[in-house]
């Protein structure tokens, strides 16, 4: 098994140990930290994910930013693994997809409609100070990430985390980018990016 396998088997096994009331009391923290960042304080459009399990909570975020009047995009999940976008339209619009994610039900925008984005809240399960960022392996968001750099967006990259999510160093590959902010309950550290 390599690094990044037995990683991502160690950092989802911590994370089961969570509780409900765990997950909600740091999703409030997340939302109110990863709020006071200029980042998305300032952003028109964001494109996010919804948090499903034991996962760093998005839905207070989301709630909050688009009560802000932010237009907040969300994925799709394709049948070869890339990602269509959707508007965010509260809660009451998302609908189960495959593997227990929820998904807009509204129009699709097409996978190239994270390029509006002013910022882009990135899943992950653990980044280091370099801001390099462990994801699930599903190479998803790794498509994402180099369409934006193929269309020359520079949005600003965001990974929400639990604090011992945050380690010494994550395995890299050549394809891998990295993020700008790690936030956790504790703070939110700004990337060497």
């Amino acid at each position: 098994m390599d690094r990044k396998a037995r990683l991502r088997r160690e950092l989802l096994a911590a994370r089961r140990l969570l509780t409900g009331e765990d997950v909600e009391n740091a999703a409030a923290v997340l939302s109110r930290r990863a709020r006071a960042l200029p980042e998305l304080s300032g952003a028109r459009t964001v494109a996010a994910y919804v948090s499903v399990g034991t996962e760093p909570g998005t839905r207070v975020l989301l709630d909050a930013l688009r009560e802000h009047g932010v237009r907040v995009l969300l994925p799709v999940l394709l049948p070869d693994n890339d990602l269509d976008w959707a508007r965010y339209e509260g809660a009451g619009r998302l609908v189960r997809a495959g593997r227990g994610l929820l998904e807009p039900d509204g129009p699709r925008l097409g996978p190239g409609a994270v390029l509006e984005a002013d910022a882009v809240l990135l899943p992950g399960l653990a980044a280091d100070a370099r801001g390099m960022r462990l994801g699930r392996g599903g190479g998803s968001y790794d498509r994402v990430l180099a369409r934006l750099a193929a269309a020359g967006a520079h949005p600003a990259l965001i990974v929400l985390l639990y604090e011992n999510e945050v380690i010494a160093r994550v395995p890299e590959e050549p394809h891998d980018h990295p993020v700008d902010v790690v936030v956790t309950p504790a703070a939110a550290r700004r990337t060497g990016r």
